[in-house]
């Protein structure tokens, strides 16, 4: 794609007929980005799942660079007969996971992956298009309707009950007409709509109501009411202002939604959380991971700051790598050169090489990995202007970004450790050179063999890989951590997340009026 009209082909399945949709739907639109729209669904999810009802999630449009693997994609399978896999926002799949379902990419069919300030790579199904500015996907996305409402329709088909998320706020009706995922889907989805404010923000009665002067008529009808969402206190000081969102709008009250303890235990859905990070303190070993431009699939760190014997700090632009750090971490990222650039104008580049002849400890995952070679070269222009970008050279090995994406998810063991380990590879580039004969892991390769991947220094105190997701595994983890001088706890991870899923069932059971919002459904 350029900076021209789009004239790419995009191939869509024939629309789905299966017949009187089965599944009652509803849609939670936010006032703002970040209110809370993504947690309150999964809440839902897992309280109406629990329930005996057969829930899914959507949401049309996602942004955002953390991402999940699904087993399902559109695409054909390869020259090998191997079947590719497709990809959702990592939002997407807490939630499938709240309905104790595998994710699909129907449950969302459009994610937008920002690679710079003003464009986008789009993924549409599972399969990456290619990048597109921003000014040339608002001409394209209407002719991606079909596809979302396709999806949608299948997902209804095998469901009782498909809980719909919006996108930012319903109410920027300068972009109605080319909308996808707000208020223009609601009304070709025939979907009823519930508003959500948030308190913490402030402003909720400004939000709210101006949300409602915004909209046209027929937008005002679809909505059937509005929740608050991260209230602390005492509510009877609000409610006087919810009567008069309601004497204004005529939108109905359906309750409020108090502030949530365990939402830190939860995967966040963009890099919005990482602004205000909540640092970890009181452990043996200080981890450092630099605050990318791009980062993408950050929550691979959430596995290490449930340790308790591991302070884990996410370092912000402006702000030095400290010096008694034991472990730099170098996360995912949407763009690789342009991260590159991010460390060298930060000065991260520095603190990292005074960092190891410290004798200290640096790991690369998937781009943070490509980073610490010698080069990453990137011919066709994938990321964003062709050309070179000279990397860390604290490994031995070159990366040319290119080829297909390589989407596949890993449950395995590792072979050198004998750990098990699981996770998945989310990348386009490909890395050779002399550093891979000192492989940082051996990993079962599916059909009874093994397969080396990632690089680790002479000294073994540099590594890297493609394997997002690899700290999750509670054996490997303890088994990383005793190697840099930390010990694990008996935390199972997995068991964390689904522990945390019920909490949020249960935090939404206890605020909100849940048979009312299903009796909303429709």
């Amino acid at each position: 794609m350029t900076d021209s009209a789009p004239t790419i082909k995009i191939d869509l399945p024939p629309l789905r007929d299966s017949g009187p949709r089965r599944a009652r739907t509803l849609m939670i639109q936010g006032t703002a980005s970040d209110v809370g729209k993504s947690m309150l669904v999964a809440g839902l999810c897992r309280a109406y799942a629990r329930r005996g009802l057969v829930v899914r999630p959507f949401k049309a449009q996602n942004m955002s660079n953390n991402a999940a693997v699904t087993t399902d994609t559109d695409a054909a399978p390869g020259p090998d007969g191997e079947q590719p896999r497709g990809e959702i926002g990592r939002a997407q799949a807490l939630q499938a996971r709240a309905c104790g379902v595998a994710p699909s990419i129907h449950m969302n069919p459009v994610l937008l992956k920002p690679q710079s300030n003003v464009g986008s790579q789009v993924v549409l199904r599972g399969r990456a298009l290619g990048n597109c500015p921003a000014r040339v996907y608002h001409e394209m996305r209407q002719g991606l309707m079909p596809a979302v409402l396709d999806s949608f329709e299948r997902l209804c088909a095998e469901a009782d009950l498909v809980l719909v998320e919006g996108a930012g706020s319903g109410a920027e009706v300068y972009l109605r007409d080319c909308d996808i995922t707000n208020m223009h889907f609601a009304e070709r989805a025939e979907v009823p709509v519930v508003v959500l404010g948030d308190l913490d923000k402030g402003g909720t009665m400004a939000s709210l109501v101006g949300t409602w002067l915004l909209l046209d008529e027929a937008d005002r009808e679809r909505v059937v009411g509005y929740i608050v969402n991260k209230f602390r206190g005492d509510f009877s000081l609000f409610e006087p202002a919810c009567e008069t969102i309601t004497e204004i709008t005529g939108w109905p009250f359906r309750g409020v939604l108090r502030w949530f303890e365990g939402a830190g235990r939860l995967p966040a859905e963009d890099s919005l959380a990482l602004e205000r990070p909540a640092e970890t303190s009181g452990g043996v070993l200080n981890v450092a991971i630099p605050r990318l431009s791009r980062v993408a699939n950050f929550d691979d760190m959430d596995p290490l700051a449930a340790e308790p014997s591991v302070n884990l700090r996410w370092i912000q632009p402006g702000e030095a790598i400290p010096a008694e750090t034991d472990v730099v971490i170098l996360p995912g990222s949407k763009a690789t050169r342009a991260d590159l650039d991010c460390l060298r104008r930060e000065g991260w580049d520095v603190d990292i090489i005074a960092h190891v002849r410290r004798g200290g400890r640096v790991v690369g995952l998937c781009a943070g990995y490509q980073m610490l070679g010698r080069v990453v070269r990137d011919p066709q222009g994938i990321e964003g202007e062709p050309g070179e970008t000279p990397g860390l050279g604290l490994l031995d090995i070159e990366t040319e970004i290119g080829g297909d994406k390589r989407l596949i998810e890993i449950d395995g063991h590792d072979q050198r450790s004998g750990c098990r380990l699981t996770g998945y590879e989310m990348h386009m580039g490909r890395t050779a050179g002399a550093g891979l004969e000192r492989p940082w892991l051996m990993l079962d390769d599916g059909q009874g063999g093994v397969r080396a991947e990632g690089a680790i220094s002479a000294d073994g105190r540099v590594m890297g890989g493609y394997v997002h997701g690899i700290f999750s595994g509670d054996t490997f983890r303890a088994h990383w951590l005793d190697q840099v001088g930390a010990q694990a706890a008996r935390i199972d991870f997995e068991a964390r997340i689904e522990a945390a899923l019920d909490a949020l069932a249960d935090h939404c059971e206890a605020n909100l009026d849940l048979d009312a919002l299903l009796t909303l459904a429709r």
